[in-house]
């Protein structure tokens, strides 16, 4: 089963950086490049291990954000301040930056404000689901898919098993791990996202794990949620939404 990293909120290398500069509290215009390609590059490796074909473009801004960053190590000449503002290899970026958040705010505005009309002005055609869902059981838009992402390369990283000469292969198809986590939510109202994980598992397991969530997250199987900034995220089912209150 194929999944692309592609969602209506996502649209590629800069709205990862954005996310990270977000995350860690960055002013956009001082942006500490040696901090963000360090975390771009951990989440790359998630990126590389979910779909190779999507790989590309991040690639090109990894290139760059290390291209920055060796040019800030190098050592300075005595210049005035002002040549060092006009010389500083971030500004292309932060430029290309700024863009894009205007653009991604802006289409954010217009989407809360379609959200509000639609709650004034009734429906001229019927384009509703079959069977429709509560309010209550949609997914919760704090949770981006790159909290997902993030989170799971630490699962990696504190997972990581020792250095093994053979490579292992796991043929679970994804339905399976999906209706694992789907039966272990039928008897707890929800599960730590790292729970999901055990020690020894082998990486292609964690990914095929991983993509079961997002693909559960995309058919509304489950619905995520954090509490607070870098805190624990959590997996559940909808209809236990109330019981977990």
């Amino acid at each position: 089963m194929r999944f692309r990293v592609q969602l209506p909120a996502y649209a590629g290398p800069l709205d990862l950086l954005l996310y990270l500069v977000r995350r860690n509290e960055l002013d956009v215009l001082d942006i500490p490049i040696a901090v963000v390609a360090d975390q771009y590059l951990e989440i790359l490796g998630v990126i590389e291990q979910i779909d190779v074909d999507a790989v590309g473009d991040f690639l090109e801004m990894a290139t760059r954000l290390m291209e920055i960053k060796s040019r800030m190590m190098l050592p300075r000449q005595d210049e005035p301040v002002e040549e060092d503002a006009i010389d500083d290899p971030r500004t292309g970026l932060v430029e290309r930056l700024l863009e894009y958040r205007r653009f991604k705010d802006a289409a954010e505005a217009l989407d809360e404000q379609s959200r509000q009309w639609s709650q004034r002005f009734a429906r001229r055609v019927n384009d509703l689901d079959a069977n429709p869902q509560s309010p209550a059981e949609q997914p919760i838009a704090e949770v981006e898919l790159w909290d997902l992402v993030s989170a799971f390369a630490r699962v990696i990283r504190d997972n990581a098993p020792a250095r093994t000469t053979q490579i292992r292969y796991d043929d679970t198809p994804i339905e399976t791990h999906m209706d694992r986590i789907f039966e272990r939510l039928q008897h707890v109202p929800r599960l730590a996202f790292e729970d999901l994980f055990t020690a020894g598992m082998n990486r292609a397991q964690m990914v095929g794990i991983f993509l079961a969530i997002l693909e559960l997250v995309r058919r509304r199987g489950v619905r995520v949620e954090q509490d607070g900034l870098f805190g624990e995220i959590w997996v559940l089912a909808p209809s236990r939404l109330a019981a977990a209150a």
